[in-house]
């Protein structure tokens, strides 16, 4: 079993940055795929970015380029750096969890789900 929790939501103007953390409790976490997803108002859950248990990454094309997802598996977290955030970023944010190997992102292969944070950028 592993639970997440999120952290690190907030508002924010349009171009800034903020950096999301998910911590993981569980002594095995670093044999876990993490990744972040985002669900805005009326839309479904969408895929952010991925990290594998063996440190391969992989973004959704829409933050390619403006957010990095790393890993520390002492600390037992994994960061979401949100950088030139765009009014479209708004959205509550959750870190997710399977615990298998692979590169996946479709919600429903992820068994573990953190409570969400909320991400609000104004332009």
């Amino acid at each position: 079993q592993v639970q997440l929790a999120e952290s690190g939501g907030g508002l924010v103007e349009a171009g800034g940055s903020l950096r999301l953390s998910c911590t993981a409790s569980g002594r095995t976490f670093s044999t876990y795929t993490v990744g972040w997803f985002r669900q805005a108002p009326g839309k479904e859950r969408e895929f952010v970015a991925v990290r594998t248990s063996r440190d391969i990454k992989y973004y959704a094309d829409s933050v390619k380029e403006r957010f990095t997802i790393s890993r520390d598996n002492a600390k037992n977290t994994v960061d979401l750096q949100m950088n030139s955030l765009q009014p479209e970023d708004t959205a509550v944010y959750y870190c997710a969890a399977r615990g298998a190997t692979g590169l996946r992102t479709a919600a429903k292969d992820y068994n573990y789900w953190g409570q969400g944070t909320q991400v609000t950028v104004s332009s």
